[in-house]
């Protein structure tokens, strides 16, 4: 890592730059990115989700948040890169730390096609945009992949979502509108792929106007039938289909005011449209709200896949106990890998929705811990055992955290465990009015671990995609403030916890889904569906912490559970699921 940030700096002193600013994103502002755009891994060798790199001639640091503290300083030690803490009160980002270093004359270099307009922006002084900065450092630089493409069917048609979308434009008096964001064009043309790992996207581009729909996509390598019948059905629709590289060439094909998103548009092409004079009308892309409001037929897929998911999550726990019981020795990679077997014979299964946590004992504390394929650690007694894991099905996706004991635990296990369930139950329990943010309800969750002096790092939940993105905006659950409303038909996760740095972590984790709960003089009134099944282990509960309306949704939760998975399973592990739900 040291010599790769050399290799940098060498090139930072022929050009002038004072500093380089990396992001972990790609074109497309994606959460995650392909193998290719992983270039702060490449460069520091952290591999957490968010995180973004400053490189100066004296100094480096790893922007990235509580999620990834524990594991930053462990995958940083020894590269002489230093890690900078955000959403921490005293927290200096990026924008500010390069302010105090060069004031308003620093000389800045982005990778502007892995950047953000809206973040390049912020950034003092004299932006330079530099495409594939990284290239000539990074020989071995993996390909844009290009995976088979296929159609789903949500319950509305590409036709139907277009001229909504038109009639959108009309209003702002915009003649097109610009789409980069992966799960946005998914959403939008109804199509799905794996060109990204664990998210079922296409790498293109969008450009849609009221005449004409412009995709600019890989297809070159792609022969399969299966993509060959989607282009097809595209091209007989209307959709032209164009070369990914060509977006190169728009700013000189359009006609007329655009609609662009900043926070998902790169800099690179923002700035090309703006230096050829594309007249732009900036805001929020409507498709973000309007895919997060899920319709009847991607709530019932969703239901149904929680079942499916349920049946895989039990058999899973089952054979946990079991192994551990008849003192077979596994590992965490061992547990992961028989998860991931059991959810691949469910029918519809397309993948994993993230790569699963798998964390015994000290794994436990790092939220985001990544199970280690070879050497991992024995899931030993004597400790608690977290996975967090989810699916994507061709009807819904899934995220589900599970924290179990395993043989004896001690008193402040138990007590950690029972208290951050009983947070995520009174999330559950929520009934609120309309027009609530998530941020408001967030204290819900956290207030029986503050009542103790406890916390935890990351928020409370986020929004899930349709067989789309197990993260999806703009809806959320945590402290910081967000504009968004929670409406009928959201899916969002209910996941607090708590980390005891080398010792253990507990996270209980459900998704949600936004209903009705009626009407009165008072006004409109929302709660919550818990579309998860799967038990909690009552056996690692301090009963004495919670209330008696806790302690009553944990049963009718339990019972539920039984009801709808025992019919499905073995007679041997519907029983011990029967064990399991027994009233409290």
């Amino acid at each position: 890592m040291a010599e790769r940030i050399e290799l940098l700096r060498t090139l930072m002193r022929a050009k002038g730059w004072d500093a380089v600013v990396v992001t972990g994103s790609d074109p497309h502002c994606s959460e995650y990115p392909a193998e290719r755009w992983k270039q702060v891994e490449w460069l520091s060798g952290f591999t957490g989700e968010a995180g973004d790199l400053v490189v100066t001639l004296d100094h480096a640091g790893l922007w990235t948040d509580p999620r990834y503290f524990i594991q930053a300083e462990q995958q940083l030690a020894g590269t002489g890169i230093d890690l900078h803490k955000t959403r921490v009160p005293d927290q200096v980002l990026i924008p500010e730390w390069l302010e105090r270093q060069f004031g308003a004359d620093g000389l800045i270099a982005v990778d502007g096609l892995c950047m953000g307009a809206d973040f390049a922006q912020s950034l003092p002084g004299t932006v330079i945009s530099v495409p594939d900065l990284l290239g000539p450092f990074w020989p071995e630089r993996p390909a844009i992949p290009q995976t088979p493409v296929f159609t789903v069917n949500p319950g509305e048609s590409r036709r139907e979502k277009l001229d909504w979308l038109r009639a959108f434009l009309r209003g702002r008096e915009c003649d097109g509108i610009l789409l980069t964001a992966l799960d946005e064009i998914a959403w939008l043309l109804n199509v799905r792929a794996s060109d990204i790992e664990y998210n079922p996207l296409v790498i293109s581009y969008l450009l849609v106007t009221q005449d004409d729909v412009c995709w600019y996509v890989l297809k070159d390598e792609v022969e399969d039938p299966e993509s060959k019948a989607t282009f097809s059905i595209l091209e007989s629709e209307g959709v032209r289909l164009l070369p990914y590289a060509d977006i190169d060439y728009l700013p000189s094909e359009l006609h007329g005011r655009l609609f662009v998103d900043a926070a998902t548009l790169n800099y690179q092409l923002y700035t090309n449209l703006i230096t050829a004079g594309v007249p732009l009308e900036e805001g929020t892309s409507p498709i973000r709200l309007r895919k997060a409001v899920k319709n009847a037929t991607e709530v019932a897929g969703m239901r149904d896949v929680h079942v499916q998911d349920g049946l895989a999550m039990e058999r899973f726990l089952y054979w946990l106990e079991r192994s551990v019981d008849a003192g077979r020795e596994i590992t965490e990679w061992d547990a992961a890998v028989k998860l991931g077997q059991l959810r691949a014979d469910l029918p519809g299964y397309r993948g994993d929705s993230f790569e699963t946590i798998s964390a015994w004992g000290p794994g436990a504390a790092l939220p985001h811990y990544i199970t280690p394929h070879a050497y991992a650690p024995v899931i030993r007694e004597g400790g608690l055992y977290l996975c967090d894991s989810g699916g994507q099905y061709d009807r819904g996706t899934t995220d589900i955290t599970r924290t179990v004991p395993v043989g004896r635990i001690s008193a402040l296990e138990r007590e950690d465990y029972t208290l951050v369930l009983k947070g995520h139950i009174d999330l559950a329990m929520a009934v609120f009015p309309e027009g609530t943010h998530g941020c408001r309800l967030d204290a819900l969750a956290r207030e029986p671990l503050w009542r103790s002096k406890r916390n935890f790092g990351h928020g409370t939940g986020h929004g899930v995609g349709w067989f789309l993105g197990v993260h999806e905006g703009p809806l959320d659950v945590r402290q910081n403030l967000n504009p968004t409303v929670l409406q009928p038909g959201m899916i969002l996760s209910d996941e607090p916890g708590i980390y005891r740095e080398g010792r253990h972590g507990v996270r209980h984790e459900n998704l949600l889904l936004v209903v009705e709960a009626g009407q009165n003089d008072f006004g409109r009134w929302l709660a919550f569906e818990t579309l998860t099944l799967c038990h909690f282990e009552t056996d690692a509960l301090e009963l004495s912490l919670l209330d008696r309306s806790e302690i009553e949704w944990l049963n009718a939760y339990h019972e539920r559970v039984y009801r709808t998975l025992s019919p499905q399973l073995p007679r041997e592990i519907a029983d011990w699921l029967r064990e399991k739900t027994r009233a409290v």
